[in-house]
């Protein structure tokens, strides 16, 4: 099966794709695509622009898109990894914690390729972004058995209950809570 990455740089689920006996498949692999022509299908540039966005647009959103246009239709499956929390003491140096885990690059562009993901009714696994070296463990041992069982899944995986913000489920402050922050503040 054909299984896209998002972000597209996360080197930490990559390599488990193909140990699994599936196909990596990246927008930016400019060596394996033609990207000097948009892809042939139902989901033509010009109708993922229209579909999913403003004519307002950015210019880079727009070329992000154009090289996800080119992938979108061999999509079998999709692995999204969240977002790196704000307080986040970094597990290794930066250099690595960015070949491990890629940059979230721009968070307009991710958001509408992960929308674009979910409306194709593909199976999905969802990862928090991993804190610790237990929960980086754990990402790869599910990522594994997604792909080990990707036959069987016809469903989205969010077992981390990542929000729309590609964020963990939190729980609300209670008022309390609120009160005494706001208060340190002034």
């Amino acid at each position: 099966m054909n299984v896209i990455v998002v972000p597209d740089a996360a080197m930490i689920v990559i390599p488990l794709i193909e140990k699994n006996g599936h196909t990596y498949l990246s927008p930016s692999n400019f060596s394996r695509y033609d990207n000097t022509d948009i892809c042939e299908g139902n989901l033509h540039f010009d109708n993922l622009i229209s579909k999913y966005s403003s004519s307002e647009l950015p210019s880079g959103v727009k070329s992000r898109l154009f090289l996800f246009s080119n992938i979108v239709n061999k999509v079998d499956a999709a692995i999204i990894l969240g977002k790196r929390p704000k307080e986040y003491n970094r597990m290794y140096d930066s250099l690595n914690d960015l070949i491990l885990f890629g940059s979230n690059a721009c968070n307009n562009a991710r958001s509408l390729e992960v929308k674009i993901l979910q409306d194709l009714d593909i199976p999905i696994l969802k990862l928090a972004y991993p804190k610790t070296q237990k929960q980086l463990i754990d990402l790869i041992d599910r990522t594994n058995n997604f792909l080990k069982n990707l036959d069987n899944v016809n469903e989205i995986v969010n077992e981390d209950e990542l929000t729309v913000d590609f964020q963990p489920k939190t729980e609300k402050y209670p008022l309390a809570n609120v009160e005494k922050i706001l208060n340190r503040l002034i």
